[in-house]
């Protein structure tokens, strides 16, 4: 038996299949969902969406957003997702340096230029991490898509 599994981010369908297991970064903690779950809404927190099916594991990040299981079907409707495969690991450190650069030069007047790049940083340290943490040798792995 398995549940229906949709990451949707705001630019584009980042996942769609049928898994064994989904373990969502909830705001209360990591929530393991297998099918026929209780409906549940929930927040997400930066962290990684765990897609189990076969023994296969797939992995991707999101930075905040909201998920809906129903028994059937999880929903991932997040801020900002990406395969943990797909991440270029030199522009997240790219990324990860322009925004420490940024928010090194203190508060500026422009509080919603800063806080976007505290969320950048964020972002980019949750990116550099799933690679160093999932996947080996830290370097980009090549996807039908590339």
């Amino acid at each position: 038996m398995t549940i229906r599994c949709e990451i949707v981010s705001q630019d584009r369908t980042v996942f769609t299949g049928d898994v064994d297991i989904v373990v969502l970064p909830g705001a209360g903690g990591e929530m393991g969902i297998l099918p026929n779950h209780a409906p549940v809404l929930t927040t997400l927190k930066y962290g990684v969406v765990k897609i189990r099916k076969g023994g296969k594991e797939e992995l991707f990040t999101v930075a905040g957003g909201v998920a809906e299981v129903q028994p059937q079907i999880v929903t991932i409707l997040a801020d900002a997702a990406e395969n943990v495969n797909e991440i270029d690991e030199a522009r997240a450190e790219a990324a990860r340096k322009r925004a420490e650069e940024v928010l090194a030069k203190g508060v500026p007047a422009d509080t919603d230029a800063y806080l976007s790049m505290e969320a950048a940083l964020r972002k980019s340290n949750l990116r550099l991490d799933a690679v160093r943490r999932y996947r080996k040798g830290g370097t980009r792995i090549p996807t039908s898509e590339n």
